[in-house]
């Protein structure tokens, strides 16, 4: 079983800012029903300050409580200090997250990020259609986000990729690309004198998980 804090259960049993925006200035979509994991960010930006921001959200009691926490954070602050906001900042804000759970911080930061680019008029591809190849089928997860996500993260194992973007959680067949994607990453790196880069053991994904 899985450890929350007591704020990500707050905001999974009572979540802020649940709803949509009437004439939103910013939308932002990612995710997929699909998939399992789809959120919509709405904000109200008036002379470049967020203020309101609300979300729908269809996933589990961390993708509820990730989202709510980012309206909370991102609610009264400028546009350039909310852009500086990272997936990162959502976690340590609900005082933690489950490592299998950090994808839900993940795509809250997508979300953002997409809301944002809306509100400037710019077109902003979900990773399912940015350029690159698609790794995870299961999740429609690319390479060029799993590399971001790597970089933005320090991650270090492929565990550590499943964990942050669900990337062979699933059927597992992807893993070995994962794992290769992994490794060219960290070798752009610096490395610590006398360390090496570790490779990434292989995780069980979540249907072996089961069959044990």
């Amino acid at each position: 079983m899985w450890d929350y804090t007591d704020k990500v259960k707050d905001l999974y049993k009572h979540p802020k800012n649940v709803g949509t925006i009437d004439n939103a200035d910013a939308v932002g979509e990612v995710g997929s029903i699909v998939c399992g994991d789809a959120l919509t960010l709405y904000l109200k930006i008036e002379d470049n300050v967020i203020k309101d921001a609300k979300f729908q959200t269809f996933g589990c009691g961390s993708a509820i409580a990730s989202s709510s926490a980012l309206t909370e954070m991102i609610t009264g602050k400028t546009v350039d200090e909310a852009e500086k906001i990272t997936n990162r900042d959502i976690v340590d804000y609900l005082g933690g997250l489950p490592e299998q759970k950090m994808h839900c911080s993940v795509m809250g930061r997508e979300a953002l990020e997409k809301a944002l680019a809306n509100w400037r008029g710019e077109e902003v591809a979900s990773h399912e259609e940015t350029e690159g190849e698609v790794i995870c089928q299961c999740f429609g997860v690319t390479d060029p986000l799993i590399r971001k996500v790597i970089r933005e993260n320090g991650l270090k194992t492929v565990e550590d990729v499943t964990n942050y973007t669900k990337a062979g959680g699933a059927c597992g067949s992807c893993i070995h690309k994962i794992e290769d994607n992994l490794t060219e990453e960290l070798k752009r790196q610096p490395v610590a004198a006398g360390a090496e880069a570790k490779k990434g053991k292989l995780p069980l994904s979540n249907i072996k998980r089961m069959q044990l």
